[in-house]
């Protein structure tokens, strides 16, 4: 343990070099996002505008389906709905930002009979009404980081530990918004309310790690480090196999449950990561330089 502490105690400097390359590589991919579709996300049809079609149709071939859709209407997305119990199809959605009647006569070509209001159903979300909603969602987790900061800054009023713990919870975001990119995910309103918790979740480990450090003054600064590793990981990663283990059972059966799931867990993923390394290092940096003081 003496060894590794030596270890650590030698290049935890040099270990904020990788949280810093992969924020900055972050930060240039979502810019090159942005300067592609004019959004640093990709939205689905509930923040852009546009038709979701439910059909209760229990033998339709998803997959065929949604093959010959495409050729019509590139951007449709197609999902089954399954049973959640019984896990057997229960029907099937489409999204699209294409009008209502189009892509309704288009199924009903496929699927041989009529859409009615028995066997399917129809939304439709105009273009300003979801414009407006994604913009003050958007408010909604601009002012929530910004709060969470007054805050962080009101607890420990001290600068760089308040900024290490800011930095840390903005590299989550960034990070977890890259990686939703890199996996080709449409967010939807329910994505964006799991980008909104997950600024809470990315601040608890932060809070813990730094009042043990900055507050307590029982033990070594490695001492109180490790302490604050062990239930900050035990937190951490009890959470994360709750997420897992919820997001396994309703994979097939929510897109939304699994999307907030999905980005929830991917989060907490590098909340460890930018606890752990880039917290971690530039308080035990700062707590040196001011004892050398």
């Amino acid at each position: 343990m003496e060894q590794k502490k030596n270890w650590y105690d030698r290049n935890y400097k040099k270990l904020l070099i990788l949280p810093a390359l992969l924020l900055l590589a972050s930060i240039f991919y979502l810019a090159q996002i942005q300067a592609e579709t004019g959004d640093i996300i990709r939205k689905d049809v509930s923040l852009t505008g546009g038709t979701t079609i439910t059909v209760f149709d229990k033998t339709a071939n998803i997959d065929e389906l949604r093959g010959v859709l495409r050729s019509q209407f590139p951007d449709i997305i197609v999902r089954g709905i399954s049973d959640l119990r019984a896990g057997s199809q229960q029907g099937f959605f489409v999204e699209t930002v294409a009008d209502s009647e189009e892509i309704k006569s288009a199924l009903e070509d496929y699927l041989g009979y009529e859409l009615t209001q028995e066997n399917s159903s129809v939304e439709f979300t105009g273009q300003a009404v979801s414009s407006s909603f994604y913009h003050q969602l958007r408010i909604a987790i601009i002012l929530a980081f910004v709060f969470m900061a007054i805050v962080i800054f009101i607890i420990f009023r001290t600068p760089v530990p308040s900024l290490a713990v800011i930095i840390s919870a903005f590299a989550d975001i960034i990070m977890t918004l890259a990686t939703i990119n890199l996996l080709g995910m449409n967010l939807s309103i329910g994505g964006i309310v799991a980008l909104l918790m997950l600024v809470g979740y990315s601040v608890d480990t932060d809070v813990l790690l730094t009042t043990r450090l900055i507050r307590k003054r029982e033990g070594s600064l490695n001492d109180r480090m490790l302490s604050a590793l062990k239930t900050g990981l035990t937190m951490t990663i009890t959470s994360i196999v709750a997420v897992a283990v919820s997001l396994a059972v309703i994979y097939n059966f929510s897109e939304t449950l699994r999307q907030i799931f999905s980005i929830l867990l991917i989060g907490l993923g590098f909340d460890i990561f930018n606890t752990w390394v880039t917290n971690a290092s530039i308080l035990k940096w700062y707590l040196e330089v001011k004892k050398r003081e």
